[in-house]
Protein backbone atom coordinates (compact mmCIF):
# COMPACT_ATOMS: atom_id res chain seq x y z
CA UNK A 1 0.00 0.00 0.00
CA UNK A 2 1.43 3.36 -1.12
CA UNK A 3 0.30 6.02 1.35
CA UNK A 4 1.72 8.78 -0.82
CA UNK A 5 -0.74 7.81 -3.57
CA UNK A 6 -3.51 7.44 -0.98
CA UNK A 7 -2.85 10.97 0.22
CA UNK A 8 -2.75 12.40 -3.29
CA UNK A 9 -6.06 10.71 -4.15
CA UNK A 10 -7.65 11.99 -0.95
CA UNK A 11 -6.48 15.54 -1.61
CA UNK A 12 -7.87 15.46 -5.15
CA UNK A 13 -11.17 14.11 -3.82
CA UNK A 14 -11.23 16.88 -1.20
CA UNK A 15 -10.95 19.52 -3.93
CA UNK A 16 -14.04 18.07 -5.62
CA UNK A 17 -15.96 17.70 -2.35
CA UNK A 18 -15.22 21.31 -1.39
CA UNK A 19 -17.37 22.51 -4.28
CA UNK A 20 -20.04 19.79 -4.13
CA UNK A 21 -23.55 20.99 -3.41
CA UNK A 22 -25.44 20.03 -0.28
CA UNK A 23 -27.83 18.06 -2.48
CA UNK A 24 -24.96 16.02 -3.95
CA UNK A 25 -23.55 15.24 -0.53
CA UNK A 26 -26.96 14.32 0.87
CA UNK A 27 -27.56 12.01 -2.08
CA UNK A 28 -24.33 10.17 -1.30
CA UNK A 29 -25.40 9.81 2.33
CA UNK A 30 -28.81 8.49 1.26
CA UNK A 31 -27.09 5.88 -0.89
CA UNK A 32 -24.87 4.87 2.05
CA UNK A 33 -27.95 4.32 4.22
CA UNK A 34 -29.62 2.25 1.49
CA UNK A 35 -26.52 0.16 0.84
CA UNK A 36 -26.09 -0.54 4.56
CA UNK A 37 -29.61 -1.94 4.64
CA UNK A 38 -29.13 -3.95 1.46
CA UNK A 39 -25.81 -5.41 2.63
CA UNK A 40 -26.89 -6.13 6.20
CA UNK A 41 -26.28 -9.87 5.95
CA UNK A 42 -22.75 -9.47 4.59
CA UNK A 43 -21.88 -6.83 7.19
CA UNK A 44 -23.10 -8.95 10.11
CA UNK A 45 -21.30 -12.02 8.74
CA UNK A 46 -18.07 -10.02 8.56
CA UNK A 47 -18.62 -8.74 12.10
CA UNK A 48 -19.21 -12.29 13.34
CA UNK A 49 -15.70 -13.19 12.13
CA UNK A 50 -14.27 -10.33 14.17
CA UNK A 51 -16.29 -11.31 17.24
CA UNK A 52 -15.10 -14.93 17.02
CA UNK A 53 -11.47 -13.83 16.72
CA UNK A 54 -11.92 -11.47 19.67
CA UNK A 55 -13.42 -14.18 21.88
CA UNK A 56 -10.76 -16.70 20.84
CA UNK A 57 -8.12 -14.10 21.68
CA UNK A 58 -9.50 -13.55 25.19
CA UNK A 59 -10.81 -10.01 24.64
CA UNK A 60 -12.74 -8.66 27.62
CA UNK A 61 -16.54 -8.67 27.64
CA UNK A 62 -16.66 -4.86 27.61
CA UNK A 63 -14.43 -4.57 24.54
CA UNK A 64 -16.31 -7.32 22.71
CA UNK A 65 -19.47 -5.30 23.34
CA UNK A 66 -17.85 -2.26 21.68
CA UNK A 67 -16.94 -4.41 18.70
CA UNK A 68 -20.29 -6.12 18.21
CA UNK A 69 -22.81 -5.27 15.51
CA UNK A 70 -26.33 -6.71 15.36
CA UNK A 71 -29.50 -5.82 13.47
CA UNK A 72 -30.54 -3.26 16.08
CA UNK A 73 -27.17 -1.52 16.16
CA UNK A 74 -26.90 -1.51 12.39
CA UNK A 75 -30.37 0.02 12.17
CA UNK A 76 -29.17 2.69 14.61
CA UNK A 77 -26.17 3.42 12.39
CA UNK A 78 -28.46 3.77 9.37
CA UNK A 79 -30.70 6.12 11.34
CA UNK A 80 -27.68 8.22 12.30
CA UNK A 81 -26.68 8.57 8.63
CA UNK A 82 -30.18 9.69 7.69
CA UNK A 83 -30.14 12.11 10.59
CA UNK A 84 -26.96 13.70 9.22
CA UNK A 85 -28.81 14.27 5.95
CA UNK A 86 -31.43 16.28 7.84
CA UNK A 87 -28.87 18.52 9.53
CA UNK A 88 -27.88 21.92 8.16
CA UNK A 89 -24.75 21.91 6.01
CA UNK A 90 -22.33 24.35 7.68
CA UNK A 91 -20.13 24.74 4.60
CA UNK A 92 -20.63 28.15 3.03
CA UNK A 93 -22.41 29.67 6.02
CA UNK A 94 -21.14 33.06 7.09
CA UNK A 95 -20.19 34.37 10.54
CA UNK A 96 -19.61 37.89 11.81
CA UNK A 97 -20.56 39.69 8.61
CA UNK A 98 -20.12 43.45 8.91
CA UNK A 99 -19.46 46.58 6.85
CA UNK A 100 -16.20 48.36 7.61
CA UNK A 101 -15.82 52.15 7.51
CA UNK A 102 -14.08 51.89 4.15
CA UNK A 103 -17.14 50.21 2.65
CA UNK A 104 -15.77 46.67 2.52
CA UNK A 105 -18.15 43.90 3.58
CA UNK A 106 -16.08 41.50 5.68
CA UNK A 107 -17.19 38.05 6.84
CA UNK A 108 -15.91 34.63 7.82
CA UNK A 109 -17.18 31.76 5.69
CA UNK A 110 -17.09 28.13 6.81
CA UNK A 111 -15.00 25.80 4.62
CA UNK A 112 -13.99 22.12 4.85
CA UNK A 113 -10.77 21.20 6.61
CA UNK A 114 -9.63 19.17 3.59
CA UNK A 115 -8.34 15.65 4.34
CA UNK A 116 -8.98 14.11 7.76
CA UNK A 117 -7.02 11.07 8.92
CA UNK A 118 -8.70 9.00 11.62
CA UNK A 119 -7.00 6.20 13.57
CA UNK A 120 -9.39 4.24 15.75
CA UNK A 121 -9.93 1.04 17.67
CA UNK A 122 -12.68 -1.47 18.41
CA UNK A 123 -15.86 0.26 17.22
CA UNK A 124 -16.93 -0.47 13.61
CA UNK A 125 -19.73 2.14 13.81
CA UNK A 126 -16.98 4.78 13.86
CA UNK A 127 -16.27 3.96 10.21
CA UNK A 128 -19.74 5.09 9.18
CA UNK A 129 -19.86 8.03 11.59
CA UNK A 130 -16.64 9.47 10.22
CA UNK A 131 -17.53 8.88 6.60
CA UNK A 132 -20.97 10.49 7.00
CA UNK A 133 -19.78 13.58 8.86
CA UNK A 134 -16.78 14.12 6.61
CA UNK A 135 -18.86 13.79 3.45
CA UNK A 136 -21.50 16.21 4.73
CA UNK A 137 -18.80 18.79 5.44
CA UNK A 138 -16.91 18.26 2.17
CA UNK A 139 -13.89 16.54 3.72
CA UNK A 140 -12.10 13.52 2.34
CA UNK A 141 -11.09 10.93 4.93
CA UNK A 142 -8.38 8.31 5.33
CA UNK A 143 -9.37 5.67 7.89
CA UNK A 144 -7.29 3.17 9.81
CA UNK A 145 -9.22 0.89 12.14
CA UNK A 146 -7.84 -1.71 14.51
CA UNK A 147 -7.07 -5.26 13.45
CA UNK A 148 -9.87 -6.48 15.75
CA UNK A 149 -12.45 -4.83 13.43
CA UNK A 150 -10.77 -5.69 10.12
CA UNK A 151 -13.54 -7.76 8.51
CA UNK A 152 -16.31 -5.41 9.71
CA UNK A 153 -14.52 -2.32 8.44
CA UNK A 154 -13.71 -3.81 5.06
CA UNK A 155 -17.39 -4.67 4.56
CA UNK A 156 -18.48 -1.18 5.65
CA UNK A 157 -15.94 0.65 3.46
CA UNK A 158 -17.02 -1.44 0.47
CA UNK A 159 -20.60 -0.28 1.07
CA UNK A 160 -19.50 3.35 1.37
CA UNK A 161 -17.55 3.24 -1.87
CA UNK A 162 -20.44 1.61 -3.74
CA UNK A 163 -22.62 4.50 -2.56
CA UNK A 164 -20.02 7.12 -3.56
CA UNK A 165 -19.77 5.62 -7.03
CA UNK A 166 -23.57 5.68 -7.41
CA UNK A 167 -23.67 9.33 -6.35
CA UNK A 168 -20.96 10.45 -8.76
CA UNK A 169 -18.57 11.57 -6.03
CA UNK A 170 -14.95 10.30 -5.98
CA UNK A 171 -14.47 6.88 -4.43
CA UNK A 172 -11.28 8.28 -2.90
CA UNK A 173 -13.46 10.54 -0.72
CA UNK A 174 -13.33 7.70 1.84
CA UNK A 175 -10.26 5.45 1.83
CA UNK A 176 -9.16 2.74 4.23
CA UNK A 177 -5.69 1.54 5.19
CA UNK A 178 -6.31 -2.19 5.01
CA UNK A 179 -2.87 -3.39 6.16
CA UNK A 180 -2.18 -3.95 9.89
CA UNK A 181 1.44 -2.78 9.57
CA UNK A 182 2.14 -0.19 12.28
CA UNK A 183 4.67 1.49 10.00
CA UNK A 184 1.75 2.62 7.83
CA UNK A 185 0.32 4.48 10.82
CA UNK A 186 3.68 6.18 11.31
CA UNK A 187 3.67 7.15 7.62
CA UNK A 188 0.13 8.53 7.87
CA UNK A 189 1.16 10.72 10.80
CA UNK A 190 3.86 12.30 8.62
CA UNK A 191 1.70 12.80 5.53
CA UNK A 192 1.30 16.54 6.21
CA UNK A 193 1.59 17.39 2.51
CA UNK A 194 -1.85 15.88 1.98
CA UNK A 195 -3.57 15.37 5.37
CA UNK A 196 -4.88 18.38 7.30
CA UNK A 197 -5.91 16.84 10.64
CA UNK A 198 -5.39 13.59 12.56
CA UNK A 199 -8.12 12.33 14.89
CA UNK A 200 -7.20 9.34 17.09
CA UNK A 201 -10.05 7.42 18.72
CA UNK A 202 -8.82 4.96 21.30
CA UNK A 203 -6.89 4.68 24.51
CA UNK A 204 -4.36 7.02 26.05
CA UNK A 205 -1.48 5.13 24.43
CA UNK A 206 -2.81 5.80 20.93
CA UNK A 207 -3.31 9.49 21.65
CA UNK A 208 0.18 9.79 23.13
CA UNK A 209 1.74 8.08 20.13
CA UNK A 210 -0.08 10.35 17.67
CA UNK A 211 0.75 13.52 19.61
CA UNK A 212 4.44 12.65 19.84
CA UNK A 213 4.95 11.43 16.26
CA UNK A 214 2.59 13.42 14.06
CA UNK A 215 3.67 16.32 11.86
CA UNK A 216 -0.05 17.04 11.38
CA UNK A 217 -2.33 18.76 13.95
CA UNK A 218 -3.87 16.13 16.26
CA UNK A 219 -7.22 16.30 18.05
CA UNK A 220 -6.77 14.79 21.52
CA UNK A 221 -9.75 13.22 23.24
CA UNK A 222 -12.06 10.24 23.40
CA UNK A 223 -10.73 9.02 26.74
CA UNK A 224 -10.66 10.35 30.27
CA UNK A 225 -11.71 9.48 33.81
CA UNK A 226 -15.34 10.54 34.29
CA UNK A 227 -16.46 11.66 37.75
CA UNK A 228 -19.72 12.30 39.57
CA UNK A 229 -20.04 14.14 42.89
CA UNK A 230 -23.03 13.50 45.16
CA UNK A 231 -23.51 16.74 47.10
CA UNK A 232 -24.93 17.18 50.59
CA UNK A 233 -28.17 18.58 49.15
CA UNK A 234 -28.73 15.87 46.53
CA UNK A 235 -31.99 13.94 46.36
CA UNK A 236 -30.45 10.58 47.26
CA UNK A 237 -33.27 8.43 45.89
CA UNK A 238 -33.14 10.06 42.47
CA UNK A 239 -29.35 10.14 42.61
CA UNK A 240 -29.33 6.32 42.64
CA UNK A 241 -30.92 6.28 39.18
CA UNK A 242 -28.42 8.72 37.72
CA UNK A 243 -25.37 6.97 39.16
CA UNK A 244 -26.65 3.58 37.98
CA UNK A 245 -27.31 4.89 34.47
CA UNK A 246 -23.89 6.55 34.28
CA UNK A 247 -22.11 3.35 35.33
CA UNK A 248 -23.97 0.40 33.83
CA UNK A 249 -26.02 1.62 30.87
CA UNK A 250 -22.94 0.98 28.69
CA UNK A 251 -19.82 0.61 30.83
CA UNK A 252 -17.46 0.24 27.88
CA UNK A 253 -18.21 3.77 26.62
CA UNK A 254 -15.74 6.60 27.18
CA UNK A 255 -18.42 8.66 28.97
CA UNK A 256 -19.32 5.93 31.46
CA UNK A 257 -18.76 6.80 35.11
CA UNK A 258 -15.35 5.84 36.55
CA UNK A 259 -15.14 7.59 39.93
CA UNK A 260 -17.94 8.48 42.34
CA UNK A 261 -17.25 11.20 44.92
CA UNK A 262 -19.68 11.36 47.85
CA UNK A 263 -20.10 14.10 50.46
CA UNK A 264 -19.05 12.77 53.86
CA UNK A 265 -22.33 13.79 55.49
CA UNK A 266 -24.48 11.61 53.18
CA UNK A 267 -22.07 8.71 52.54
CA UNK A 268 -23.41 6.41 55.25
CA UNK A 269 -26.98 6.91 54.03
CA UNK A 270 -26.22 6.73 50.32
CA UNK A 271 -23.50 4.16 49.69
CA UNK A 272 -25.25 1.07 51.17
CA UNK A 273 -28.31 1.83 49.02
CA UNK A 274 -26.09 2.26 45.98
CA UNK A 275 -24.37 -1.06 46.67
CA UNK A 276 -27.72 -2.82 46.87
CA UNK A 277 -28.68 -1.31 43.49
CA UNK A 278 -25.40 -1.99 41.68
CA UNK A 279 -24.96 -5.50 43.07
CA UNK A 280 -27.64 -6.45 40.54
CA UNK A 281 -25.18 -5.49 37.78
CA UNK A 282 -22.21 -7.22 39.44
CA UNK A 283 -20.32 -3.93 39.85
CA UNK A 284 -16.97 -4.05 41.67
CA UNK A 285 -16.43 -1.15 44.07
CA UNK A 286 -12.86 0.14 44.43
CA UNK A 287 -13.06 2.29 47.56
CA UNK A 288 -10.89 4.54 49.68
CA UNK A 289 -10.67 3.66 53.38
CA UNK A 290 -13.73 5.63 54.50
CA UNK A 291 -15.91 4.51 51.62
CA UNK A 292 -14.80 0.91 52.22
CA UNK A 293 -16.22 1.06 55.75
CA UNK A 294 -19.59 2.28 54.38
CA UNK A 295 -19.70 -0.45 51.74
CA UNK A 296 -18.36 -3.37 53.76
CA UNK A 297 -21.02 -6.05 54.13
CA UNK A 298 -23.21 -4.27 51.57
CA UNK A 299 -21.25 -4.51 48.32
CA UNK A 300 -20.96 -7.98 46.80
CA UNK A 301 -17.65 -7.07 45.12
CA UNK A 302 -15.42 -4.71 47.09
CA UNK A 303 -11.72 -3.98 47.41
CA UNK A 304 -9.52 -1.19 48.74
CA UNK A 305 -8.32 1.40 46.22
CA UNK A 306 -4.66 1.12 45.31
CA UNK A 307 -2.21 3.61 43.81
CA UNK A 308 -3.36 4.62 40.34
CA UNK A 309 -6.94 3.39 40.69
CA UNK A 310 -8.42 6.89 40.67
CA UNK A 311 -6.50 7.62 37.47
CA UNK A 312 -8.03 4.61 35.70
CA UNK A 313 -10.68 4.71 32.98
CA UNK A 314 -12.31 1.39 33.81
CA UNK A 315 -14.40 0.69 30.66
CA UNK A 316 -16.00 -2.12 32.68
CA UNK A 317 -18.29 -2.85 35.63
CA UNK A 318 -15.82 -1.28 38.08
CA UNK A 319 -16.45 1.92 40.03
CA UNK A 320 -14.02 3.93 42.11
CA UNK A 321 -15.56 5.49 45.23
CA UNK A 322 -14.12 8.22 47.44
CA UNK A 323 -15.54 10.26 50.32
CA UNK A 324 -14.91 14.02 50.16
CA UNK A 325 -15.64 16.88 52.53
CA UNK A 326 -17.49 19.17 50.11
CA UNK A 327 -17.72 20.40 46.51
CA UNK A 328 -14.35 22.19 46.80
CA UNK A 329 -12.61 18.95 47.71
CA UNK A 330 -14.46 17.22 44.86
CA UNK A 331 -13.14 19.79 42.38
CA UNK A 332 -9.63 19.39 43.81
CA UNK A 333 -9.90 15.64 43.19
CA UNK A 334 -10.89 16.31 39.57
CA UNK A 335 -7.86 18.58 39.15
CA UNK A 336 -5.51 16.09 40.79
CA UNK A 337 -6.70 13.31 38.51
CA UNK A 338 -6.82 15.22 35.22
CA UNK A 339 -10.59 15.24 34.67
CA UNK A 340 -11.13 16.30 31.06
CA UNK A 341 -14.03 14.35 29.56
CA UNK A 342 -17.45 14.17 31.27
CA UNK A 343 -18.05 15.12 34.90
CA UNK A 344 -21.24 15.69 36.87
CA UNK A 345 -22.62 16.97 40.17
CA UNK A 346 -25.85 15.80 41.78
CA UNK A 347 -27.16 18.66 43.90
CA UNK A 348 -30.14 20.84 44.75
CA UNK A 349 -27.90 23.74 45.76
CA UNK A 350 -27.38 26.41 43.08
CA UNK A 351 -24.15 27.68 44.64
CA UNK A 352 -22.62 24.20 44.61
CA UNK A 353 -23.78 23.65 41.05
CA UNK A 354 -22.20 26.89 39.80
CA UNK A 355 -18.97 26.21 41.68
CA UNK A 356 -18.74 22.77 40.07
CA UNK A 357 -19.54 24.08 36.57
CA UNK A 358 -16.91 26.79 36.82
CA UNK A 359 -14.29 24.65 38.56
CA UNK A 360 -14.43 21.47 36.48
CA UNK A 361 -11.98 21.62 33.58
CA UNK A 362 -13.93 19.06 31.57
CA UNK A 363 -15.16 19.21 27.99
CA UNK A 364 -18.69 18.42 29.24
CA UNK A 365 -20.05 19.28 32.71
CA UNK A 366 -23.46 18.20 33.98
CA UNK A 367 -25.79 19.14 36.83
CA UNK A 368 -28.18 16.33 37.81
CA UNK A 369 -27.57 14.55 34.50
CA UNK A 370 -25.95 11.22 33.61
CA UNK A 371 -22.46 11.44 32.13
CA UNK A 372 -23.66 9.13 29.34
CA UNK A 373 -25.06 12.09 27.39
CA UNK A 374 -21.68 13.21 26.01
CA UNK A 375 -22.44 12.04 22.51
CA UNK A 376 -22.98 13.75 19.18
CA UNK A 377 -26.39 12.22 18.58
CA UNK A 378 -27.57 13.01 22.13
CA UNK A 379 -26.42 16.62 21.70
CA UNK A 380 -28.39 16.93 18.45
CA UNK A 381 -25.22 17.13 16.38
CA UNK A 382 -25.85 13.92 14.46
CA UNK A 383 -23.09 11.35 14.74
CA UNK A 384 -19.70 12.42 16.07
CA UNK A 385 -16.22 12.00 14.66
CA UNK A 386 -14.63 12.21 18.13
CA UNK A 387 -15.01 13.67 21.59
CA UNK A 388 -12.30 16.29 21.97
CA UNK A 389 -10.91 16.94 25.44
CA UNK A 390 -8.37 19.56 24.41
CA UNK A 391 -8.99 23.30 24.51
CA UNK A 392 -8.10 24.41 20.97
CA UNK A 393 -10.35 24.27 17.89
CA UNK A 394 -13.06 22.01 19.31
CA UNK A 395 -14.22 20.57 22.64
CA UNK A 396 -16.63 17.77 23.41
CA UNK A 397 -18.49 15.85 20.69
CA UNK A 398 -17.19 16.91 17.27
CA UNK A 399 -20.07 17.19 14.83
CA UNK A 400 -20.40 19.03 11.54
CA UNK A 401 -19.26 22.52 12.52
CA UNK A 402 -16.17 21.12 14.24
CA UNK A 403 -15.10 19.56 10.93
CA UNK A 404 -14.90 22.95 9.27
CA UNK A 405 -12.53 25.88 9.40
CA UNK A 406 -13.20 29.31 7.92
CA UNK A 407 -11.79 31.82 5.49
CA UNK A 408 -12.08 35.59 5.56
CA UNK A 409 -14.08 37.03 2.66
CA UNK A 410 -13.85 40.73 1.78
CA UNK A 411 -16.16 42.28 -0.81
CA UNK A 412 -16.27 45.89 -2.09
CA UNK A 413 -16.51 48.12 -5.18
CA UNK A 414 -12.92 48.03 -6.52
CA UNK A 415 -11.61 49.20 -3.16
CA UNK A 416 -7.92 50.11 -2.72
CA UNK A 417 -5.95 50.72 0.45
CA UNK A 418 -4.85 54.34 0.84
Amino acid sequence: MNLEQLGQSAQQAAFILSTASTAQKNQALAFIAEELEQHQVQILEANAKDIKAALDGGMSEALVDRLMLNEERLAGIVADVRNVISLNDPVGSEMDSRILENGMRLSRRRVPLGVVGVIYEARPNVTIDIAALCLKTGNASILRGGRETFHSNMALVKVIQIALDKSGLPIASVQYIDKPDRELVAQLLRLDQYVDMIIPRGGAGLHKMCKENSTIPVIIGGFGVSHMYVDLSADLSRALDVVENSKVQRPSACNALDTLLVNELVAEAFLPRLAERLNNSNVTFVADDTAYECLQGKAANLRYAEAGDFDTEWLSYTLGVKIVKDVKEAIQHLRDHNASHSDAILTNDLTSAEYFINGAGSAAVYVNVSTRFTDGAQFGLGAEVAVSTQKLHARGPMGLEELTSYKWVGQADYLIRP
